[in-house]
């Protein structure tokens, strides 16, 4: 159950809602792909900027620190073994080139110094054991730089030389750009390099001594093996763009010398013949050259080319940052067709909302009381046919369109069957009215003739009868439209009003008529107000107990006369007033609510003659109807020859009740 009130409180409730939610779920989705084609861009375009700066901060100035190391290691060894003025100058040189690399590294670590340990937790350490040597290469240069010093020389430079590729391993978990190669193979060549440099020290140390130590023999073979077993496999594994410079190490004529020495070297075994001038012949120009051009090769495919990496270029972008592009054209055409589209729909729903709250809500009504009121109504004016053509809304707009038609044609037909049905009854009302003042004449003159009490008291019942059904047919030509065909062009005075209205009633001997203010009731309203007095005393008679009294008063006021029909019955719950005073307060009568047809009578001349009625809890229990006669319609004064001489005012006097 919490689950069902959970969904219908998320469940759109307005049509712009649902219309909304509908159109943006494929365009949030869009946008989500496109955001996370932007976010992997943006990661890329980052990955590069951060290669950039790892490699000018550490990998370049590592290389730089390694390359000038291996000709230091190279140099120190063959002065270690022949001190003389072309080592020791040969040394120097070396050394300065490495201090300048040391100058550069020690720059590039302070760069790098904070960002360390998020490149590579190992990183830090390594670092820091690689400064440690850089800060120590003096000591190693004392201690290993004299003769006889050559092996400690290979040793101490070598053990550098691994720190720093430590160094260089730790950051080949780092993403790099798309420009260079992958860092784990550059790191491979970076160790092929290391191995011919090795050896070119090792054969160095050997020419100066004249011989090639056991030791020194092993370590050429092994570092040759190592040359042998990375360089041409890590070649293959190189970007095409960068395997054409280490293609052209790997088929010029020096490498091909420096292997031929590899063999040779390796085929004589320690001792004096392997540095023979005959096996070295060519052997230094060879190797450095070698080594220049592995040295190029490893910077164009790493460094170098990391160097040149445009964040912003195709090779980082690519297929992505077209795909983000494209992706933003799609978002920003999604949303505006969506935003058209659901527009357009909206507006047209709306417009189709509007036009059936108008129809339900004015037009409609309208013309209902047009009709109710007896004018005629253009249907075609009012209601204008649709071609059946355009969309579902367009259809359902033509739709309700017949709706409306199809309501205001019923009603038409009604209202014309109710005007001929009101035509009968006023036809036959006037009849009755007719037959009913002559029957009135001919009783007045029976009453005149008879002398026989017991007659006369019949004869003035019978009168009594006609009267109130001259009554009823008035009513029916009230209801109808009609004016009643009596009335009176004098002021009437209003206790013979009053008497006149209680006359009309069948238990007209029940109503105590208390006393009433020295006015009169305009001639036009006379017959009206009877009426309507006759219907309130009437109905207070008939819903009141037999043995009980209606009372009936009057009092003037400020804006006019206010008459009081009391009963003592049972009452009215709220509801049941409400809907009674509704009925004589409304502005339209409906004639086929057969119930409570004197109230719609009572609303029909309360509305012809402006009057305010309205029932309300007597205080003895019962209803009290109210009744404000305007002071337009009243006369101050009674004349003097009108009270109770004018037929239709009041019956015989015998059947008139008694006055308090």
């Amino acid at each position: 159950m919490r689950v069902r009130r959970t969904s219908e409180r998320l469940r759109p409730r307005s049509v712009r809602a649902k219309i909304v939610a509908l159109l943006m779920l494929p365009v949030v989705s869009l946008m989500a792909l496109w955001a996370y084609a932007a976010v992997t861009t943006v990661a890329g375009i980052g990955d590069t900027e951060r290669a950039k700066d790892v490699n000018a901060e550490l990998l370049a100035p590592v290389a730089d620190f390694v390359t000038a190391l291996q000709a230091e290691r190279t140099a120190a060894t063959r002065y270690a073994v022949r001190p003389d003025a072309h080592s020791a100058a040969a040394l120097k040189t070396a050394g300065a080139a490495t201090d300048r690399a040391t100058t550069a590294l020690a720059d590039g670590i302070n760069a790098s110094a904070s960002d360390a340990a998020l490149l590579n937790s190992a990183l830090p350490a390594r670092i820091e054991r690689l400064s440690a040597d850089a800060d120590r290469l003096a000591t190693v240069r004392a201690q290993t730089q004299q003769k006889g010093k050559a092996a400690a020389a290979y040793t101490a430079y070598g053990s550098v030389i691994e720190h720093a590729f430590a160094v260089t391993g730790a950051l080949t978990g780092e993403k790099g750009t798309d420009s260079a190669s992958q860092a784990r193979v550059v790191l491979e060549l970076s160790r092929a390099r290391e191995a011919v440099a090795r050896e070119q020290a090792l054969l160095a140390a050997g020419s100066a001594a004249g011989q090639l130590t056991p030791a020194q023999y092993t370590r050429f073979v092994g570092a040759a093996a190592t040359r042998q077993e990375l360089l041409e496999p890590a070649v293959a594994d190189l970007k095409a763009a960068h395997q054409a410079a280490y293609d052209k190490v790997l088929h010029s004529a020096a490498y091909k010398r420096l292997a031929a020495v590899e063999d040779r070297v390796g085929a004589a075994g320690p001792g004096t013949t392997a540095v023979s001038a005959t096996a070295l012949s060519g052997w230094d120009t060879s190797a450095a050259t070698v080594l220049k051009g592995l040295t190029a090769a490893e910077e164009g495919a790493g460094t170098r080319a990391t160097a040149q990496a445009d964040p912003f270029g195709w090779s980082t972008l690519g297929a992505s940052g077209v795909a983000v592009v494209l992706g933003l054209v799609g978002v920003l055409l999604s949303l505006l067709v969506s935003v058209l589209v659901g527009r357009g729909l909206i507006v047209e729903l709306l417009d189709l909302r509007n036009d059936a709250l108008e129809v339900a809500g004015r037009r409609l009504p309208q013309a209902m009381r047009k009709l109710h009121a007896g004018q005629g109504v253009d249907i075609d004016a009012e209601a204008p046919m649709r071609r059946l053509v355009g969309d579902e809304l367009a259809q359902v707009g033509t739709a309700l369109t017949a709706v409306q038609r199809a309501a205001l044609k019923a009603a038409s037909e009604r209202a014309e069957l109710l005007s001929g049905i009101s035509g009968v009854y006023v036809s036959l009302a006037r009849r009755s009215q007719v037959l009913l003042h002559r029957q009135l004449d001919l009783l007045d003159g029976m009453q005149r003739r008879q002398h026989d009490p017991a007659e006369l008291q019949d004869l003035y019942r019978v009168d009594y009868l006609a009267t109130r059904m001259r009554r009823h047919s008035e009513s029916l030509l009230i209801l109808s439209g009609i004016a009643p065909g009596r009335g009176w062009r004098d002021p009437v005075p209003l206790a013979d009003v009053l008497r006149a209205a209680v006359a009309e009633i069948e238990s007209a001997t029940r109503v105590q008529i208390w006393a009433v203010p020295q006015v009169s009731v305009a001639g036009g309203s006379v017959a009206d107000v009877i009426h309507l007095l006759a219907e309130l005393v009437e109905n207070a008679a008939a819903f009141s107990p037999p043995s009980t009294k209606v009372q009936l008063r009057a009092a003037q006021l400020r804006d006019g006369v206010l008459v009081e029909v009391e009963d003592s019955g049972f009452g009215m719950n709220e509801e049941a007033m409400a809907e009674a005073n509704r009925k004589i307060q409304s502005g339209t009568v409906d004639l086929l609510d057969a119930k409570q047809i004197g109230l719609f009578v009572v609303n029909r001349l309360r509305e012809r003659q402006g009057l305010r009625v309205e029932l309300r809890p007597s205080p003895n229990g019962g209803v009290t109807a109210a009744v404000l006669i305007p002071e337009s319609l009243t006369r101050d004064g009674v004349p003097a020859a009108t009270a109770g001489r004018t037929r239709g005012l009041a019956p015989a006097a015998g059947l008139l009740p008694g006055t308090g």
